[in-house]
């Protein structure tokens, strides 16, 4: 019965507790807390070697983190060497091929991973003596073979040539080159030319000049106790020889005077890649770092940015849009971007401006103060599951010179900002008057109202300043088109092709794609087969005004818009039949393609759909076409056909596919006869 009572009282207290509860509120938070991730016991060994041990015994496992400490690097003709270091140092051992070392490491089910700057490995607990073992492998006795190199070389001029036909790459490129400078390790490119001039012993002579104990700082974070730790370090690390390292000095970017706009024309752009950036100075030891984390979240930091409500939200301009302030030791910088329909722009660029400036003039509310510290320390959180972060807490705390409690106390840093502090933070970060507008995209559409917000500066897909060539005031396009006919063999003969049949292929992920392409210009009929295995994967064909597209076993129309862009492939040598089709024509100056000039041929049918064409100022041939529908094609290898020359290689960079597509002629064949069921 006193039981009985007992629960009666309870439940008259809770229901008025709970009755008194105002659920309309959202509950206050509560202090931040000091994270506890493990205290870092340290040691030295003789040669320099600064070792971090961070126990943690909830799982089986040990993380290795081997960092170099030393300043960044120009690498100049010899750019894109770096990149090489890791995966030559891992490509096989004096004691271990590569093969072998793969196997071992699979074995035991651990990683180990390398970089100009690193070392890296994980494991089970019961195989840690193992894998320290093949880490110091790594370390001392790397072979770099040539043939490892030689393939690196190869996938990187691969993924160069996809970098140059992508818009977000060559943002990328031409924002490092404005904000640094060439002449900045973090400025520079590497180019075909540079890969090229990569060689083994560059490779070993950066690994013998850097790869030193007493510029290097490892993390043991895991199921290891400090002398279980201090043991394996000693044997496996102490025989390291330590050495003087070179330090290097570089000019520090300064933000430009005034806004600078900077393009880079791809005409066979359907949208506009956008960066607004310049160099800051912001570090993990700056008084503001905190500050500018929020900054960087309220202004673009996902979908509740000012810059995603204002750019996606509202204006229904792109997809998203991001902002963030960089840090790093040496020079950061401040990024917004945005991938925009070309149309959207100019607007686009407004608009991001706007939000800039209206942040730094009125800065940031109280809510969003709120939810962006919400947001910080939830990706804080989530990081620490990850032994890789704490590992890289411990060296960066003594690498950097900070607080001990740094990271400790970084949540309740965090928490203390107010809203006076950042918006203190924002007028010293934020410069709106002083940025550059990079914005890579249909120049023909975008170029006009880019003057908006000043000279517009014109650069290459490699980020450097287009070169201007002065061409005659007497060069028309009819002019140029009729200097191509001559060069490919002269009006006469080149008119007198009535039926051609071209055979090529090319090879993609190891698989053979044949594409055959059948003319007749006095049926106007033209069909394209492409196969695969002798099985035909589909097949376009254009005639009696219209066009099909049969593959998978259906058959698509074409729409008017679409046949009239697809006419001109109708056609053999497209340029005899401009006039005819009802094509307008306009030569827009000389352009650089590939390190050769050319002139810039606008081709518009009726329907308001253009072709660009680039003939070679000095040869007449055609180098390069682009569209929004085809993306780019270049046409290189010509050979004389019957007396006309033909292009018997065409790169094709098509946004329809992620990779370029060296297709290469087989056979060419003029005025034969095509066989009715071709175009049926």
């Amino acid at each position: 019965m006193k039981k009985l009572f007992i629960y009666f009282i309870f439940s008259i207290f809770s229901t008025v507790a709970i009755a008194q509860i105002d659920r309309s509120k959202l509950p206050e938070p509560g202090p931040a807390p000091e994270i506890r991730f493990g205290d870092a016991e340290s040691f030295t060994l003789k040669n320099g070697l600064k070792v971090f041990v961070i126990q943690n015994n909830k799982l089986p496992r040990v993380t290795y983190s081997l960092i170099l400490d030393r300043d960044p690097i120009l690498e100049g003709d010899k750019a894109g060497m770096l990149g090489f270091v890791g995966e030559m140092m891992t490509a096989g051992t004096k004691n271990r091929s590569k093969d072998k070392f793969n196997e071992e490491i699979d074995f035991l089910g651990a990683r180990i991973s390398a970089s100009s700057t690193s070392l890296t490995a994980s494991t089970l607990t019961k195989h840690q003596e193992k894998v320290l073992e093949l880490m110091a492998d790594v370390l001392y006795n790397p072979l770099f073979p040539e043939d490892e190199l030689s393939k690196l070389k190869t996938q990187s001029k691969s993924g160069l040539a996809l970098a140059k036909n992508d818009p977000s790459s060559i943002s990328s490129i031409l924002s490092g080159k404005l904000v640094y400078g060439s002449d900045h390790p973090y400025g520079e490119t590497e180019t075909e030319a540079t890969i090229e001039n990569i060689t083994v012993e560059d490779i070993k002579s950066y690994y013998n000049t850097f790869f030193k104990p007493n510029i290097a700082y490892l993390a043991i974070v895991g199921d290891v106790s400090l002398s279980e730790a201090k043991k394996m370090v000693e044997k496996h690390f102490s025989s390291w020889k330590k050495a003087d390292v070179p330090s290097f000095k570089y000019k520090t970017p300064e933000v430009p005077s005034e806004n600078v706009v900077a393009l880079v024309d791809r005409s066979a752009s359907q949208q506009s890649v956008i960066n607004i950036t310049y160099p800051v100075q912001n570090h993990l030891p700056s008084e503001d770092f905190l500050a500018s984390r929020v900054i960087g979240q309220v202004l673009g930091g996902g979908g509740s940015g000012r810059l995603f409500m204002n750019l996606r939200e509202d204006k229904g301009f792109t997809y998203g849009s991001y902002a963030g302030i960089g840090s790093d030791r040496l020079v950061a910088s401040f990024s917004a971007d945005a991938s925009v329909r070309g149309s959207a722009t100019d607007s686009a660029v407004y608009e991001i401006i706007y939000e800039i400036r209206n942040m730094r003039d009125n800065g940031i509310t109280q809510a969003e103060l709120d939810a962006a510290k919400s947001n910080i320390s939830g990706s804080f959180g989530r990081s620490l599951e990850s032994p890789s972060t704490v590992a890289n807490f411990a060296i960066n705390t003594e690498r950097y010179g900070l607080p001990k409690d740094f990271y400790a106390t970084y949540l309740q840093r965090l928490n203390a900002l107010t809203v006076e502090d950042v918006n203190a933070a924002a007028k010293k970060f934020l410069q709106p008057d002083n940025m550059y507008i990079t914005v890579v995209g249909n120049g023909a559409q975008v170029k006009e109202g880019l003057m908006a917000f000043g000279e517009v500066k014109m650069f290459t897909n490699m980020g450097e300043p287009e070169r201007l060539v002065a061409m005659d005031a007497d060069v028309t396009a009819s002019g140029v088109i009729d200097s191509y006919i001559e060069a490919i063999g002269g009006s006469e003969k080149v008119k007198s092709i009535k039926t051609s049949i071209i055979e090529s292929s090319a090879e993609v992920q190891g698989m053979k794609l044949d594409f055959d392409y059948y003319y007749d210009e006095q049926k106007q009929a033209f069909s394209n087969k492409v196969s695969m295995g002798g099985n035909v994967m589909s097949n376009t064909l254009l005639k009696d005004g219209k066009g099909i597209v049969q593959a998978n076993g259906a058959n698509q129309t074409l729409t008017d818009e679409q046949f009239e862009a697809a006419k001109m492939t109708m056609f053999i040598f497209p340029e005899l039949h401009f006039e005819s089709l009802g094509y307008t024509l306009e030569v827009d100056g000389i352009k650089d393609v590939e390190g050769e000039n050319a002139y810039k041929v606008v081709v518009s049918n009726p329907m308001g759909s253009t072709t660009i064409n680039y003939y070679s100022v000095e040869s007449g041939l055609k180098i390069k076409s682009e569209s929004e529908e085809t993306g780019e094609v270049f046409y290189t290898d010509y050979k004389s056909i019957d007396g006309v020359m033909y292009p018997m290689k065409m790169i094709i960079k098509s946004p329809m596919i992620p990779f370029p597509l060296d297709a290469i002629v087989n056979e060419v064949s003029f005025n034969t006869a095509i066989e009715e069921s071709v175009f049926n």
